[in-house]
């Protein structure tokens, strides 16, 4: 198919319309297949990926934006940065060392992991050095090879570019970021010249740090890059990628000697229009225009489109514009097929990754001299399909409307400060010093999914999956005690998900069958969908936590997730801002909280994984957003009486440049992961004053290992230099559901044992 504009695509979910990708690498990690067999199914995977591209119309299909676990990690690998713990001595990266940089072993831990941005994936941080960066591997190459030789694609090969992984790494001073770019730069250009000479057309280099804001200094950097890219592969054409943001400055980007620039007009604020409108466009230069959106799961409005395209037109030729997704779609499920358990008119309103490229193709089709009818159908058939979602009473409820409305007149603080709450607090729970604790869930057996699984699908009637979660849950407290836990939790047995579960449990929510994207290596989840107004119907989580309190004299925490991380680990509605529709589930949580308390449980932990990874990548929008997401915290807990412990989670990002806004929220304690990061975020402690209570992980659990006493004995030591004991709580570093009962059993019994000798230490020193 010929169309008038280019259509291209930024990349494509790895994981499989039925996770076909997750499957095969858990099967290789436990042993069920073997090496050769795992290459295959992959390969397998990889070109049917190209193929649903291939017949979507895609012109510029990407190749190497397919991965064995992450893009980052393939770059560092493909560039020998291997940490020197792993014994590396050159050439080739085998599977075991490969995984074990992603995942750790028995024998060392594993690299960092933090979110890409401010989305819900999570890539492993390279660790620079001293390190010589050598090509082990042209990986973009064999990707170009394979679409080429199976399934007849010219591919378009993607890479991280140099200046975007360089900001993403660490092990080096940011002073020093210019130096490395020259110890890297001549392999970069070896890999790009040998896809010059195998006769590859276009490269696709993302460079998404542009978008965080670029100093002078960065700026130079990205000229004596590109120059140099330029000057070395004159025969490629460059296509220098951002998302997820404005690209700024503009008018020094556009002088960088690239073929085109690709921009993102979706979630750019409208400032990317507004810079060609003032700048103008150069001639020669290509245009990647970013203008379906390729985080969120909505249909597109073509019309929209339509007008957005024009506008370009009156600045760049429509012969120099690419069609393109506004980012990877990486980050949306593969397929709307087989969603037939939604009603019709929400079913019509949504657009997965086949369904994006389908409303590319139809804009490339429009744009075409030779319309076709069919193409006046297709665009019919879209407008009705969203007048139809847009007219749903439940999308505009006048009492959520109310509430909203009335948050004006609620207060915005606890009722004492915490210097003051604290001291009531030690009176009434009489917890000893460094109080262990974990952070909520334990593991999720096959058993207890299988258990799951029949009660949705009328196997088990109610009372009998009522009776296994109370079943187990005993099981947790009694394990809890024996290993002597001081605060303890009812393990969340009977939730899939820490968010889906409580919007399943909300009004405004509805649940995709197959909505499944890529969180961090095979670990995928599937955001529930807010498609309108968020109302509470009922109680939650009351039953559970008072059952499980019923058995203990120990104290047991409600377990709620917060407003700001529902917000984001949600598909979310796009006609109301992200503050009022955070604003509408804080209204819904402070209910429950409400519940919670009046029902006897009186220490509540309202987890806030995500709040820092939606921070806006521009440093001026941070107060913003900061502000108003702190406020939503506050709605949803400040009711509660000065005794009740209000309790949060954090995990997997950079931490030490928002303490003041997470103290901000006045949460009496905060439990934050350390453990991949090394107690990186201990010196932020050390240079900023915290006064609240603290628990620093002390232990990694996204790695399959048990770590020894004396390696928690450490952090523990090392966080005791930044932090008062009185101020310091002894946890894992997130929650138990990924892991089993042996090491979860052996990981905990080493972390009671630790604080047990950090509390000896603490007195002899405090005698």
């Amino acid at each position: 198919m010929t169309h008038k504009v280019k259509v291209s695509n930024l990349g494509y979910p790895r994981i499989g319309k039925n996770r076909e990708w997750k499957k095969t690498l858990e099967a290789f990690w436990s042993g069920s297949l073997n090496e050769e067999s795992f290459r295959e199914e992959m390969a397998s995977i990889q070109l049917g990926h190209l193929r649903s591209q291939q017949d979507a119309g895609i012109e510029l299909i990407p190749v190497n934006d397919f991965t064995f676990y992450d893009h980052m990690l393939d770059t560092a690998v493909m560039f020998g940065i291997i940490p020197e713990r792993y014994n590396y001595t050159g050439g080739a990266v085998n599977l075991e060392l490969y995984f074990a940089m992603a995942r750790g072993n028995e024998r060392t831990t594993a690299c960092e992991m933090t979110k890409w941005f401010n989305t819900n994936y999570h890539y492993i941080v390279p660790e620079i050095g001293e390190q010589q960066p050598q090509l082990t591997e042209n990986k973009p190459l064999a990707a170009y090879r394979f679409a080429k030789s199976q399934a007849g694609i010219e591919g378009k090969p993607v890479l991280v570019g140099l200046f975007t992984f360089l900001k993403l790494s660490k092990g080096y001073a940011s002073s020093q970021l210019a130096e490395i770019a020259d110890r890297f730069l001549p392999v970069y250009i070896q890999l790009l010249k040998e896809l010059e000479e195998e006769g590859v057309s276009w490269v696709q280099i993302d460079e998404p740090s542009i978008v965080t804001g670029l100093t002078s200094e960065d700026l130079n950097l990205l000229k004596t890059l590109y120059q140099t890219i330029a000057t070395s592969v004159p025969g490629l054409k460059i296509m220098l990628q951002t998302y997820f943001e404005a690209a700024e400055p503009l008018q020094e980007l556009l002088q960088l000697p690239v073929a085109g620039l690709g921009l993102d007009f979706v979630h750019d604020g409208g400032a990317n229009l507004k810079s060609i409108a003032s700048l103008g466009w150069p001639e020669d230069k290509w245009l990647g225009a970013g203008i379906i959106d390729g985080r969120n799961i909505w249909r597109s409005d073509i019309d929209a489109k339509l007008k957005l395209i024009e506008q370009l037109t009156a600045f760049v030729g429509l012969d120099h514009i690419i069609l393109q997704p506004s980012s990877s779609l990486l980050h949306v499920p593969v397929t709307v097929q087989g969603e037939d358990k939604l009603k019709s008119v929400v079913r019509n309103a949504l657009a997965f990754a086949d369904e994006k490229l389908a409303e590319l193709n139809l804009i490339g089709v429009i744009l075409a001299d030779d319309q076709e009818k069919s193409a006046a159908a297709s665009l019919q058939t879209s407008r009705e399909a969203l007048s139809a979602f847009r007219a749903l009473p439940e999308r505009g409820r006048q009492d959520v409307a109310d509430q909203v409305k009335g948050l004006a007149d609620l207060p915005d603080r606890r009722s004492l400060p915490f210097n003051e709450r604290v001291i009531i607090q030690q009176d009434k729970w009489q917890l000893p010093l460094l109080p262990t604790t974990t952070i909520g869930s334990f593991p999720q057996t096959p058993e207890v999914r299988q258990a799951r699984l029949k009660w949705r699908k009328g196997v088990w009637k109610q009372d009998r999956y009522d009776l296994f979660i109370r079943e187990q849950i005993e099981a947790a407290i009694t394990f809890q005690e024996k290993l002597g836990l001081d605060v303890l939790v009812h393990g969340e047995f009977e939730r899939t998900d820490m968010v889906e579960f409580f919007g399943e449990k909300l009004g405004g929510y509805l649940f995709t069958r197959n909505g499944w994207v890529q969180s961090y290596g095979s670990r995928c989840v599937k955001p529930p969908v807010i498609y309108a107004d968020v109302a509470f119907i009922e109680p939650m989580t009351v039953k559970e936590s008072v059952y499980a309190q019923s058995l203990t004299k120990l104290p047991v925490k409600g377990m709620l997730t917060g407003p700001v991380t529902i917000l984001n680990w949600s598909f979310v509605r796009d006609d109301l801002s992200r503050e009022e529709v955070a604003n509408q589930i804080a209204l819904a949580l402070r209910q429950e909280v409400q519940a919670l308390e009046s029902s006897g449980i009186e220490m509540i932990q309202v987890d806030e994984p995500a709040i820092r990874e939606g921070l806006p990548l521009k440093a001026r929008d941070h107060e913003h957003y900061l502000n108003w997401a702190v406020k939503s915290f506050r709605i949803a807990t400040n009711l509660v009486k000065d005794t009740t412990q209000i309790h949060t989670h954090m995990c997997y990002a950079e931490f030490n440049d928002m303490i003041d806004s997470i103290s901000a929220m006045d949460a009496d304690v905060i439990s934050i992961e350390t453990s991949r990061s090394h107690g990186e975020l201990i010196a932020s402690f050390e240079e900023q004053d915290y006064d609240k209570g603290i628990g620093l992980g002390v232990y990694d659990i996204h790695s399959p290992r048990i770590p020894a006493v004396e390696e928690m004995t450490a952090s523990i030591d090392r966080a005791l230099q930044a932090l008062k004991p009185e101020q310091f709580w002894i946890n894992p570093d997130c929650g138990l559901k990924t892991r089993g009962w042996e090491e979860t059993e052996g990981a905990l019994r080493n972390m009671v044992e630790a604080a047990t000798i950090a509390r000896e230490k603490t007195k002899a020193v405090i005698i």
